[in-house]
């Protein structure tokens, strides 16, 4: 119950009424706010005070790693955000509260989640002021003995006790409205819970942060559209890498003083989202500003009137923070790929075909009104630019679509529109002209084409021959195995009828004794009632007696 969690509430409470949030959005605007904006003025803390700068950026860091996260998210959303909000939230991108810097060596020395070593022993020069401090993890810069430059990412003390802390809460959360609304059931809500607890918890481990980065520089090795940093070393709470020159996405005024090509780069970062996806089934799912950099040559200061700087190749993107990545099964991905290309194709009978087969509507959905809910709802976003597009706005719309036909959307998606939201927030900041449709049709209709080609087919079959063939030396075993079961079943099934048969001899025996006695006893009565002349109330009595006797018999 929430009631269980209600330190945890209060608490949260406390944080939103001491830095009046309730200050930083208009009622007029959200009028379904003012419930909260109430409560929040309830409280003591909030008594006396004022609107204060910054209050969001800083409630939330005081809440937690969650709710870090929620702003991140909410950072790239500027059509859904006041500007004066988006400003405070873009700082939790890369500006969240340090912690010292001799916990941070702390962590990095200790011999069971560090290197083990001290910083002097790693590194030539460390720097303790942190160039950057997030939601789980804050950035140092240092030096090897041998010259590279490197960044260290540490990860927040005490972290995982938070964490685990509010993701109960969020359980009984996702449950209480699993339980009352219907979207919710829809979204598999409490699933969602829980693989991104997983999730989060995973992000704790930069061990495996450093495998999944070292797994994506070898998809975009000698790629001209993205570069992701070699890691060097790695521990639980410590990871340390290459160091690269590169500003966030969400600084698109340097890159009009760089002379960069801000078309050129939305097409790109598509490009990459699509590859992920599609091509190496292995997306990054968190991709929020603060972790999509694009490279720059090493300028320590910027003028008004400089001139374009040439890097030698075309800008690429830098690949950070791979911590949250995402993964399709093969059905998924070719589920995905052809519901996007019937959309592009203005195909709604095909999407709906498509859902159908994936089994994600009831066999007695009506296909005709689903096909017109999509197409009303999905056909205008086709003739749209992405600054045109309210893609939350569509994804609710689709999800309430989902509720009014009973359609499950399996959880395992959920985390690709969540980089969806991210991916269309950042793509409207750097060039809101962008048309998707036509840069996306031509990549999926060709993965789409790979994947049906039949000769490609037949070459992954050949080279799965020999496992296959190794795979057959077991079918005379798993054959015998199998009769062998299938005699053991059969064995079963005929004690069990004969056991019934046995059950149903029993019961006719008994229905035969009860019609004896019954019969027995009708001829008692005729000879009493000829001998006496009349019926004794004791033999109404005993009659109702053995009628009683035979039922609870």
């Amino acid at each position: 119950m929430l009631l269980s969690h209600r330190a945890r509430l209060l608490e949260l409470w406390r944080i939103a009424a001491s830095y009046r949030i309730d200050t930083h959005f208009s009622i007029e605007d959200t009028p379904q706010l003012q419930p909260l904006a109430r409560l929040i003025r309830l409280h003591p803390a909030a008594w006396g005070k004022k609107h204060q700068p910054n209050g969001i950026k800083y409630a939330l860091e005081d809440m937690g790693t969650l709710f870090l996260k929620l702003g991140q998210l909410l950072s790239t959303r500027r059509d859904l955000v006041p500007p004066e909000i988006i400003n405070q939230l873009i700082q939790l991108q890369d500006q969240v509260k340090p912690f010292a810097p001799d916990i941070a060596i702390a962590q990095i020395e200790d011999k069971k989640y560090g290197l083990g070593q001290s910083v002097d022993t790693l590194f030539a020069r460390f720097d303790t002021k942190p160039l950057a401090a997030a939601s789980i993890a804050q950035v140092h810069t240092a030096a090897l003995y041998d010259g590279r430059e490197v960044v260290i990412k540490v990860v927040r003390p005490d972290i995982r006790t938070t964490i685990i802390a509010d993701f109960e809460l969020l359980r009984e959360l996702a449950n209480w409205l699993s339980a009352r609304v219907e979207a919710a059931r829809a979204v598999h809500i409490i699933d969602i819970v829980e693989d991104y607890r997983q999730v989060m918890l995973n992000e704790l481990d930069l061990t495996l942060e450093a495998e999944n980065t070292t797994k994506m520089r070898n998809n975009f090795l000698g790629s001209a559209l993205m570069y992701v940093p070699e890691v060097y070393d790695a521990a639980k709470n410590v990871m340390v890498m290459e160091r690269i020159q590169g500003v966030p996405i969400s600084q698109t005024q340097l890159f009009d003083q760089l002379g960069y090509d801000r078309a050129a780069l939305a097409e790109k970062g598509l490009t990459i989202f699509f590859t992920q996806v599609f091509r190496d089934n292995f997306f990054h799912a968190d991709m929020h500003p603060g972790n999509v950099f694009v490279e720059t040559p090493p300028i320590k200061t910027l003028t008004a009137n400089m001139p374009p700087v040439d890097l030698g190749h075309e800008p690429r993107y830098i690949g950070l923070d791979c911590a949250i990545m995402g993964t399709l099964s093969k059905n998924d991905q070719l589920i995905v790929a052809r519901m996007l290309l019937a959309v592009m194709n203005n195909n709604f009978t095909a999407l709906v075909d498509i859902v159908s087969r994936a089994g994600w509507i009831p066999p007695h959905t009506d296909k005709h009104a689903l096909m017109r809910d999509m197409s009303r709802t999905v056909a205008p976003m086709l003739q749209k630019s992405i600054n045109d597009i309210d893609f939350a706005g569509v994804l609710m719309q689709i999800l309430d679509i989902a509720r009014r036909h009973h359609m499950t959307i399996p959880p395992q998606l959920m985390l690709l529109l969540k980089t969806l939201v991210h991916v269309e927030g950042l793509g409207r900041d750097l060039y809101p002209d962008l048309d998707i449709w036509s840069l996306a049709k031509p990549i999926l209709s060709s993965w789409v084409k790979e994947q049906l080609d039949p000769m490609r087919n037949l070459q992954q079959l050949r080279q799965r021959l020999p496992e296959l063939l190794l795979s057959s030396m077991d079918i005379p075993k798993l054959l015998d195995q199998g009769l062998q079961s299938l005699a053991a079943q059969g064995a079963r099934q005929d004690s069990q009828l004969r056991e019934i048969q046995q059950i149903r001899a029993d019961m006719l025996n008994d229905r035969r004794r009860d019609w004896i006695a019954l019969a027995g006893f009708g001829l008692f009565i005729a000879i009493a009632t000829q001998v006496v002349g009349w019926l004794s109330p004791i033999f109404y009595v005993l009659a109702i007696l053995a009628v009683i006797w035979r039922i609870l018999g």
